[in-house]
């Protein structure tokens, strides 16, 4: 599985686009979102000095078909709406891609953490140039549970090892120290050790730099970015 974050521009045609650039130091997180056939609903936290006035402009726009503010204080307020042009949510469904949450939008643009199969990503960004999106790629990194990096065995030595001192600077504890509490032989112990440091050394490069799968979907996404900016 692959992750990606992307700050995304939002067509100037949807009503959250005009209402952030009309406020461009608002914040507007949005905190749940559900898609619906149509339309979308979404509960979202807003703020600024001048929230009250963003309610009023969010509640008045004609792509909002119904609002009510769950908490109002004087610079933040918490509304759910439903709204007909939930274009980002339409791109996650048709996609089969979900977006974490929340996804902060500001001054008309969306930082958008995306997780799924490299083929999913793919579709997830071809759906947003299909509703108009413009977008950035800030990084793609491929993703491992942590449960597939190392066995069950593997975590206990490493864990062990780790609070009985031996990798500490001066070591308070030995590789023989270590294999004796384990209860396993020193050269047993030290080979595990050694497996284990290596699948994450790999693991923490393949994070840092990317590893080819992850790469070669990021020259996809940046290859699909380029040519939408041209446009």
């Amino acid at each position: 599985m692959a992750r990606a974050t992307l700050t995304i521009t939002l067509p100037e045609d949807v009503w959250i686009q005009q209402i952030s650039t009309s406020y461009p130091d608002a914040t507007v997180e949005v905190l749940a979102a559900v898609p619906d056939a149509e339309t979308g609903f979404a509960l979202v936290r807003i703020t600024d000095s001048d929230v009250a006035s963003i309610v009023e402009d969010v509640d008045d726009h004609p792509q909002i078909v119904e609002l009510s503010v769950t908490k109002l204080d004087d610079d933040q307020a918490t509304v759910h709406f439903e709204t007909t042009a939930p274009l980002l949510l339409f791109s996650s469904q048709a996609s089969g891609v979900p977006i974490e949450l929340p996804v902060e939008i500001r001054n008309g643009e969306a930082t958008v953490e995306a997780a799924g199969s490299r083929e999913r990503l793919s579709q997830f960004v071809d759906h947003l140039e299909a509703f108009g999106f413009t977008y950035q790629v800030e990084s793609v990194i491929e993703q491992l549970h942590e449960r597939q990096l190392l066995s069950e065995r593997q975590r206990e030595i490493l864990l062990t090892a780790v609070e009985a001192g031996y990798y500490d600077t001066p070591r308070r504890c030995s590789l023989t120290e270590l294999a004796d509490r384990l209860d396993i032989a020193k050269s047993t112990c030290s080979e595990t050790l050694h497996r284990i440091e290596e699948t994450i050394v790999k693991r923490f490069v393949d994070e840092l730099e990317g590893d080819t799968d992850a790469g070669l979907l990021e020259e996809r996404l940046t290859d699909r970015e380029s040519v939408n900016n041209r446009r």
